[in-house]
């Protein structure tokens, strides 16, 4: 996996150049954030495949994906869970969207959104907005699983709309 980045985790503000990534979905293809130049774009990390409050926000997502796809947003969900894992969560709950695979937790890092406690680490429930030139239009660092794609839609409208 390669990743290049130019600012510090930490720092990241709207504005500043998304974190360049490689990471694969659970159908075993290749994500790169140079796929998406030209569109709008919703990354969204999340600690854990199958678990109550993820399993609710991508099923929020799920439920709002013809809405972001008729903005021309794309969508990627991403953990430290592996592609099997994302395999299964994405079947399970009839998942429209790539769930990337970040193993090594080098893009969460990248994107500060990387836990760790010991040995345990996870990807922190935060979100996202990248515009069409590549740089952070919004971030999310505190998410109610329930809310948030409502309020994704929500803030995307007003990007959209130049507010």
């Amino acid at each position: 996996m390669m990743l290049f980045f130019n600012a510090q985790a930490e720092d990241l503000k709207p504005g500043d150049p998304a974190p360049a990534f490689e990471l694969t979905d659970q159908h075993g293809k290749m994500h790169h954030l140079s796929d998406y130049q030209g569109q709008w774009l919703v990354m969204y990390f999340y600690p854990k495949d199958d678990t109550p409050g993820c399993t609710s926000e991508a099923c929020e997502f799920r439920d709002d994906f013809v809405t972001l796809r008729g903005m021309d947003v794309s969508l990627l969900g991403v953990s430290l869970d592996d592609v099997k894992s994302h395999k299964e969560f994405a079947e399970k709950y009839h998942l429209p969207f790539p769930l990337l695979s970040d193993r090594t937790g080098e893009v969460a890092r990248a994107y500060g959104a990387l836990w760790k406690l010991g040995p345990i680490r996870f990807a922190r429930r935060h979100t996202f907005i990248i515009d069409p030139q590549g740089h952070i239009a919004k971030i999310y660092r505190s998410v109610a699983p329930k809310t948030h794609s409502d309020q994704v839609i929500q803030d995307l409208e007003n990007l959209l709309s130049g507010q």
